[in-house]
């Protein structure tokens, strides 16, 4: 039985405010290592706030060949696009 070393994604909030982003993955033995890989490979010049890694194997992701049964359907649901709501002028901007 051949021994490996997890993969991990990492994910870096570079701002506050800002959403963590997928910026690549790293190989370590647990979350600890992991994060510190993170941060050796992807924070150099000090562009995060927060990191975040996941363990590759628990990430369940859709088909892309499923886009129009899992995305399509929504098209058809008007109540979920807010366009037909009149905002009174003194809201300003939202």
């Amino acid at each position: 039985m051949t021994q490996h070393t997890p993969l991990w994604e990492v994910f870096i909030r570079p701002r506050n405010g800002l959403s963590h982003r997928h910026c690549g993955s790293v190989h370590a033995a647990d979350a600890s290592l992991a994060l510190q890989a993170a941060r050796d490979v992807y924070t150099r010049r000090g562009e995060g706030l927060s990191i975040w890694v996941v363990p590759s194997a628990d990430i369940v992701a859709s088909d892309p060949q499923d886009k129009d049964e899992l995305f399509a359907p929504a098209e058809d649901k008007v109540y979920r696009h807010p366009t037909f709501y009149e905002v009174p002028e003194e809201v300003g901007h939202m």
